[in-house]
């Protein structure tokens, strides 16, 4: 988001944002597909094609990146299996840490809320 915000009048492609994190394109594909499913950004097909802010970055706060990117899951995540039933912590835990995983995600949009994808972009 912060490349796109840095040349917003151009398409990027996602080799391009991949060359410039260091990780394979099919990882930054995956989260275009997130980030235009949310509306924060626009791709275009062909030759001259990519992706690009969907608005001015003015216009998008770092929370509302944050909370598309992290969809439904929690920032710390939860393990995948079954916790016994029987158990008087086990059949417990998840509930547990269900409220400190969304207290940590309220914590982090919190502080996101007052910084724009442009004052960010413009620490660099």
């Amino acid at each position: 988001m912060t490349i796109l915000a840095h040349n917003k009048d151009q398409w990027h492609t996602s080799a391009f944002v991949a060359g410039s994190l260091n990780i394979n394109a099919v990882l930054v594909r995956n989260e275009i597909k997130t980030l235009k499913t949310g509306g924060l950004i626009e791709s275009k097909e062909g030759k001259n094609g990519g992706v690009r802010l969907a608005e001015d970055a003015n216009k998008i706060l770092l929370s509302t990146i944050f909370k598309i990117a992290k969809g439904d899951n929690h920032v710390l995540g939860f393990c995948s299996n079954d916790p016994n039933p029987n158990c008087p912590i086990g059949r417990q835990i998840q509930t547990k840490l269900d409220k400190i995983f969304t207290s940590v995600d309220d914590a982090i949009i919190e502080s996101l809320n007052d910084q724009t994808l442009e004052s960010f972009k413009n620490q660099f």
